[in-house]
């Protein structure tokens, strides 16, 4: 059975809409409550997860609408619970919430609230020592995979802006639900000036990300269909997140027959086939966009999802990589042959030492074994604020 890109990655969706009637029309307001209540509901069918935020439900004064599309999203989730593929990895959703959570939950809602949190389908990640938006935004932000936005003002350039900064994508949707130059609508402006488009999210397999922007760009005699299926399109043809491998690469050194052998067959195939992730790796042969090696390897690595460090051969260039990756706070899984000398720092820190032995089945069980032990490790530093 064929299964979606989008299989347990997390979607944040994100927005509000002004409270001027004047410029977003209530029936504006309506369809897009309409649309991003099928669009989760697809999602979930897909095997997706959600991030969203547990807050209280603004109105406008004018007609009563709701301002935010938080509580519309639970209650989507909820309704597509059911219709889940099996076997999709973590909670259906991340809950941030913050002091006032509880107080602010609107009475109609707490019972949807109670039960979603009777069962495993939600994690709750507390934002409570802040009482500050851009805080709570901060914990959003690392939960999230991909970034959808729609109306908003400078929150949303903001969540944009913590997503770019470690390569996650940001899909603008055009929406009238704000003013022209604000939020979601300034951000889909930018994308569709020069090749801007690239720096919001990457197509999969050098597709144009110009085009598929086009293709969400809605006239207003477009179906309800036509934009969940054009969005669903887009993000299922998004670049995978990234797991980057920093390995020996010399051909000539004694140990390189055996790390391209493991990387080869072990972890390019898991961390692809299994994971669901993007495998780059550096070798100074294909092509890049930067006058230096170094560079290239370096803004690829700053903004992937995982790192795989292999240590055999202790190549000093390895261990200013992993150095990076682990200051950077990027998850990372150290590696290394059966029997290898591990320089003293990194004697301590739990390693893959994997074997040129056995069977390749028996190799990628092994690594994955690690991975999924290693996936709650908490970093190196705390980098925590000093007010807690």
């Amino acid at each position: 059975m064929h299964r979606s890109p989008l299989f347990g990655r997390r979607i944040h969706i994100s927005g509000s809409i002004d409270k001027d009637p004047a410029v977003a029309k209530a029936t504006d307001v309506e369809a897009s409550r309409e649309f991003v209540a099928a669009l989760v509901k697809r999602l979930g069918k897909l095997g997706a997860n959600f991030v969203v935020p547990v807050d209280g439900e603004p109105h406008r004064e004018v007609d009563g609408l709701p301002i935010c599309f938080d509580w519309l999203i639970w209650e989507s989730i909820r309704d597509a619970h059911t219709q889940r593929p099996s076997g999709i990895p973590g909670p259906m959703a991340v809950a941030v919430q913050h002091h006032k959570t509880k107080d602010q939950i609107p009475p109609e809602y707490v019972d949807l609230w109670d039960e979603l949190c009777a069962g495993s389908m939600v994690r709750l990640e507390n934002a409570s020592h802040w009482n500050m938006a851009a805080k709570r935004m901060e914990a959003q932000a690392r939960n999230g995979d991909i970034l959808i936005t729609l109306g908003g003002t400078d929150g949303v350039l903001y969540l944009a802006n913590l997503y770019h900064e470690v390569g996650r994508p940001v899909v603008p949707l055009c929406l009238p639900l704000v003013g022209h130059s604000e939020g979601s609508r300034r951000l889909f402006d930018f994308g569709m000036t020069g090749d801007n488009s690239s720096r919001l999210f990457r197509i999969a397999d050098g597709g144009s990300s110009h085009d598929a922007m086009n293709r969400i760009w809605w006239a207003e005699r477009d179906s309800l269909q036509k934009r969940v299926d054009s969005l669903v399109d887009l993000l299922e043809a998004l670049e995978r997140p990234r797991a980057f491998g920093v390995r020996l690469l010399a051909p000539n050194d004694p140990d390189f027959e055996d790390v391209q052998n493991f990387f080869d067959t072990v972890v390019e195939p898991v961390m692809t086939e299994e994971l669901g992730f993007q495998y780059a790796v550096i070798d100074g042969v294909q092509g890049y966009g930067h006058a230096r090696i170094d560079q290239d390897i370096f803004e690829k690595l700053h903004r992937s999802s995982f790192v795989i460090a292999d240590t055999t051969g202790s190549r000093p260039n390895c261990y200013l990589e992993l150095g990076y990756a682990l200051g950077r706070r990027i998850p990372t899984m150290v590696t290394a042959r059966e029997n290898s000398e591990t320089p003293f720092d990194l004697k301590t820190y739990s390693a893959h030492h994997w074997k040129t032995g056995g069977t390749v089945k028996e190799k990628q069980r092994a690594f994955l074994e690690h991975w999924t032990a290693i996936q709650n490790r908490p970093p190196l530093v705390d980098a925590g604020g000093l007010i807690l």
